[in-house]
């Protein structure tokens, strides 16, 4: 559970994310990364949580990070067909 609130469980890869994006309409699309997580950060996530922490936090290194996404939304289309 605290990995899913602290937006670890359930996390998309980058390149999968920016194509749900571009999948959604939008173009420029930018992610940022403005931290990348370490094995001492894992280590302080999944301390108490009933799991094995120094098997699983060198795992993480360098694999989760957080960021800013930008992009914009297409202009609408002159025609339900036009864009297809």
């Amino acid at each position: 559970m605290e990995l899913w609130v602290g937006c670890i469980a359930g996390a998309l890869e980058e390149m999968d994310y920016v194509k749900r994006l571009a999948k959604a309409g939008f173009d420029a699309i930018d992610v940022e990364p403005t931290r990348i997580y370490s094995v001492e950060d894992a280590r302080q996530f999944l301390t108490g949580e009933g799991l094995e922490v120094e098997a699983i936090a060198p795992l993480v290194q360098d694999k989760f990070m957080s960021a800013f996404a930008r992009a914009k939304k297409r202009e609408a289309c002159c025609a339900p067909c036009c864009c297809s």
